[in-house]
């Protein structure tokens, strides 16, 4: 049995052997955040962070929360981690005002067309050329952390929650309608976005190694994923309020 396994049963496990058990996912979050947060972003300053937040993670953690050891410490470890990176945030107003007007431009096109919006006809809608298109493209994949996950900040479960309330089932069905969306949405985006969601989210390889599984460039799976979101942010801001992009 493992030591979190132990712990689960017990109680008594120290906050040290779960420190030592588990330091290494520290690493695994840290490299898997690195990727898509912006340019200069240190992986030890991640790391330290990290170490902070398991340790602290370790001490106040209790089965009776309602979710495994790792589940728990690995909600910590991101949140620590971004809530860092938020902090010294570089991003001006006026890269977040392009990113929302990205997200109104595709979805003004697809809404016109019913067809997938392409690069070029985003483009158009914005006024701008290609060139700065994959510009602004560039920038909503750098500033904060223009993912996925942020999209889904608000709805994660969250093991610290009052049981109460997750049980709630109002909020789980709200919950569940939620990610049945963001699933089916997925789905339904062009098929290499797709496979680069997946490979990312689901089977958490890093943009390199998606890179490698497509024969592309880490800067074009970049380039697809944040494609990939703002479609997503397009398609189901109207039902739960993404279109706009935090500042």
């Amino acid at each position: 049995m493992t030591l979190a396994g132990e712990y689960e049963l017990s109680g008594k496990l120290s906050a040290d052997d779960l420190v030592e058990q588990y330091a290494p996912l520290v690493k695994k979050v840290a490299l898997h955040l690195l990727a898509r947060l912006p340019d200069g972003t240190e992986l030890d300053d991640l790391i330290q962070v990290g170490l902070i937040a398991l340790l602290e993670a370790a001490r106040n953690y209790s089965p009776a929360k309602g979710a495994s050891f790792e589940t728990y410490a690995r909600i910590r470890l991101r949140g620590a981690m971004l809530d860092e990176v938020r902090s010294t945030d570089w991003a001006p107003r006026s890269v977040y005002k392009k990113q929302r007007d990205l997200v109104a431009a595709t979805q003004a096109v697809e809404n016109r067309t019913g067809y997938e919006a392409t690069a070029g006809e985003v483009a158009e809608e914005l006024g701008v050329g290609l060139d700065e298109y994959h510009d602004i493209l560039a920038d909503a994949s750098t500033a904060k952390f223009f993912s996925l996950n942020q999209m889904m900040d608000d709805t994660e479960f969250d093991p610290e929650t009052p049981a109460g309330q997750r049980q709630n089932p109002t909020s789980q069905l709200q919950q569940s309608e939620f990610f049945a969306s963001v699933a089916k949405a997925i789905q339904e985006l062009p098929e290499r976005e797709a496979l680069v969601m997946s490979l990312y989210y689901v089977e958490e390889l890093n943009l390199k190694e998606v890179g490698a599984v497509l024969g592309v460039s880490e800067s074009r799976v970049s380039q697809i994923h944040s494609q990939a979101v703002v479609r997503l942010r397009a398609r189901l801001g109207a039902e739960w309020g993404m279109t706009d992009v935090d500042e």
